[in-house]
């Protein structure tokens, strides 16, 4: 698909050669450096308020130090800037885009507390996102990471500047993109398979 800022290198395709379940998966090549950004969009608009998710996720390269995205969604109350999960220092991260704010901070102890996505092996990740209250959650093969979870409380090293910066965040998330977004260093191939979305945790 067109992507809203720039494209590079990266592209999408259907690869009948690795899949979890079925007989095929969402192939994501991923160019590194600035303006290689590459999604796929759900034909289907989020509605609600609360948002969970679950896919399975599988790649070739570790996340790198810098800044790298693999869900995109669209936040209406936010200019239409999205919410963005992906990683940074080597661990899984949500980044806000309009603000740039992390959850965790990227301090030793908060990117201690989020988690790295193994290589050439599926992992389940799952989400929540609460538009009523701002809060967030996340899962890992079916275990809560620590640091991926906003609470509305400013925790240190969690989501103290998330919650500081816009006490008031109330997302209204309007689409969900998987693929790849690399600001710099970071280029990867992933698969992604058994996507769902919906109004209830899913589960692995």
């Amino acid at each position: 698909m067109a992507n809203r800022d720039c494209s590079g290198t990266g592209t999408a395709a259907i690869d009948t050669s690795v899949a979890r379940s079925g007989g095929r998966s969402l192939r994501i090549n991923g160019g590194e450096g600035y303006c290689n950004h590459e999604f796929v969009r759900s034909s289907t608009a989020l509605t609600g308020t609360i948002w969970y998710a679950r896919f399975y996720l599988r790649h070739s390269t570790a996340l790198p130090a810098a800044h790298v995205t693999f869900v995109a969604m669209r936040d209406a109350n936010d200019g239409g800037r999205d919410l963005r999960m992906g990683g940074q220092n080597a661990r899984m991260q949500w980044n806000r885009e309009s603000d740039d704010q992390t959850l965790p901070v990227q301090s030793p102890t908060g990117v201690a507390l989020s988690v790295a996505i193994p290589t050439n092996a599926w992992t389940c990740v799952e989400f929540v996102v609460n538009g009523g209250n701002g809060q967030m959650q996340t899962w890992v093969n079916g275990t809560e990471v620590p640091g991926l979870h906003e609470d509305g409380v400013a925790t240190a090293d969690v989501d103290s500047q998330w919650v500081a910066s816009r006490p008031s965040w109330r997302p209204a998330l309007a689409d969900f993109r998987i693929g790849w977004e690399s600001y710099g260093v970071g280029a990867d191939t992933l698969w992604f398979d058994d996507v769902a979305v919906g109004s209830s945790r899913i589960g692995c």
